[in-house]
């Protein structure tokens, strides 16, 4: 393919999309497609891993050409749909691509999703033509039309289609790039649509911080990454989109998160770098192989998604078998294309808790919020999505700020601090208690090793918390009861205890699922006899 190289710049400059002033790079790629011209410079370096399968990137070039020319015989072309359900796999990575080589959508639907959700994700998008690994069975596509997964990574390397707007257009990139959904934690998983403008304009940002820019070829230099998200959440693109401009290795688990095999994954492969959510990150460390094999190639960890206590950044720097870990943080979220503040490692030594500045496109604001300490966080920047798919209301309002849900405050260093989700704030007798700061004061007892606090319904007080805790050895609720006193609010210490060995449940993100856990505490709740307004 023939593609005028891409220039990126770090000159930043003010531009208006829509009647909304937002920072950009004044030099900036346009289309996703055109980074398939930067997956040439790295060749035949190995680009994916899963088991004993790899892939250079030249074979996942000829993979998404050959995959591009069988859709476009399906009559595939640009702004049609197509939705990839299945599992981690180089075929996915192959599939991402040859969508995107065509100016096609992808619409990454969730592997763990049971019938109603796949029905109702169906009937929402509409989707062109279907691309399903063998695990998901035909007869849950029903209706559906339907492509082949697997692509030929030896395909002949002539006649690789052109990329759609190769040199890219100032309009081109408010286009659609890719359909995402949420987690849906908080309820029915929502379709978020996401221009090419942020899914590039937080690669560049990343790229920037990183001092990757001008980004320039070095066979000598590379990185091992190892992911053990789900592909089709907003990790997925991220990772795929940053290992192809800077040429990285990306390792897959062979399934399901398993802390041994995630273990034995970085002594193989020579991890550098490693993402995960705090659940996967504490699950590893307690892992008796993770004092065992040497994880020294291990430089780097990155996390978020939910709130990190300073206690497990400490485990993290020194907790993992031979291996020196600086530990950055991010606050982010699928509708925002991922992060919107990203903490150093040094930052998160100096500063435990906090998430970090803004990232150099995105501006931050705290809303307030009456009765409640903290304001609400409002995020505005070009890596925002396009809005809901199939939903008119937006959390977008006429400025470009998108109103999170998250609670917040700035500092005087502009430093961004979570403090928990209006959504989930517990009243308890006029007294309003973050879930968040709970569950850090647990978490930081001796015994603990998972927590999750909410709130349950009570007939006199409104609410009172509740806990749910996975120790390490047996302890009485007494006990950790009375190592909470000082430690927070005496109305804040949970009243209602359920403590266990069995690790917590875990949604597909790999993140606590603090709803289903929540749904079956309501069915057992067994409260003291005497409850005071103190807690007492």
């Amino acid at each position: 393919m023939d593609q005028e190289p891409i220039r990126w710049s770090t000159e930043i400059v003010e531009e208006t999309f829509g009647g909304v002033p937002l920072r950009m790079y004044a030099e900036r790629p346009r289309h996703v497609a055109q980074l398939l011209g930067v997956m040439d410079r790295w060749g035949d370096r190995p680009h994916l891993c899963q088991g004993d399968r790899v892939v250079s990137f030249a074979g996942l070039r000829r993979g998404a050409a050959d995959k591009a020319r069988t859709l476009a015989a399906e009559g595939i072309s640009g702004g049609d749909k197509v939705m990839l359900l299945g599992w981690n796999s180089p075929d996915w990575v192959m599939n991402f691509w040859a969508c995107l080589q065509l100016g096609a959508i992808p619409v990454l639907a969730n592997a763990w999703w049971g019938q109603n959700e796949v029905d109702y994700a169906l009937e929402l998008i509409q989707p062109r033509l279907v691309l399903a690994d063998a695990t998901i069975k035909p007869e849950r596509l029903s209706g559906q039309r339907l492509g082949p997964w697997p692509a030929d990574e030896a395909a002949a390397a002539e006649d690789l289609p052109q990329a759609p707007n190769p040199n890219g257009t100032p309009a081109g990139e408010n286009e659609t790039a890719i359909i995402v959904f949420t987690s849906g934690t908080e309820g029915r998983a929502k379709a978020v649509v996401l221009p090419h403008r942020a899914l590039l304009s937080g690669l560049q940002m990343m790229l920037d911080i990183t001092r990757q820019l001008p980004l320039k070829f070095d066979p000598e230099r590379t990185e091992t990454v190892l992911h053990t998200g789900p592909l089709f959440h907003i990790g997925g693109p991220q990772v795929m989109l940053r290992s192809v401009a800077v040429g990285n290795t990306l390792v897959f688990p062979g399934g399901r998160f398993d802390p041994g095999e995630v273990v034995d994954l970085v002594a193989r492969h020579g991890v550098n770098r490693w993402s995960a959510v705090p659940t996967m990150l504490t699950r590893v460390l307690d892992h008796p192989e993770a004092q065992k094999r040497d994880l020294s190639s291990l430089r780097s960890i990155g996390t978020g998604g939910t709130p990190v206590s300073a206690d497990l950044v400490k485990k993290l720097q020194n907790g993992l078998s031979g291996a020196a870990i600086k530990v950055a943080l991010g606050y982010g979220m699928t509708e925002n294309t991922g992060p919107a503040t990203t903490a150093s490692a040094a930052e998160t030594e100096r500063y435990p808790g906090t998430c970090g500045r803004p990232l150099k496109l995105v501006e931050v604001k705290i809303a307030p919020r009456e009765g409640l300490p903290d304001g609400e966080v409002l995020v505005r920047a070009p890596t925002l999505m396009s809005g809901y798919y199939g939903i008119e209301s937006s959390p977008i309002d006429e400025e470009g700020y998108l109103h999170t849900g998250d609670l917040g405050r700035m500092d005087e260093t502009g430093r961004l601090w979570i403090t928990g989700r209006s959504k989930e704030m517990i009243i308890r007798g006029g007294e309003n208690i973050a879930p968040s700061a709970v569950e850090t004061a647990i978490a930081a007892l001796p015994e603990v090793v998972e927590v999750v606090a909410f709130g349950v319904p009570h007939p006199d007080l409104g609410e009172e918390v509740m806990a749910v805790v996975v120790t390490r050895n047996p302890v009485t609720e007494a006990r950790l009861r009375n190592q909470l006193k000082g430690k927070i609010a005496s109305f804040a210490v949970p009243t209602l205890w359920h403590v266990q060995s069995d690790p917590l449940p875990t949604n597909q993100t790999g993140k606590i699922d603090k709803k289903a856990i929540r749904d079956a505490a309501l069915l057992n709740v067994s409260r003291p006899k005497e409850l005071n307004a103190d807690g007492a």
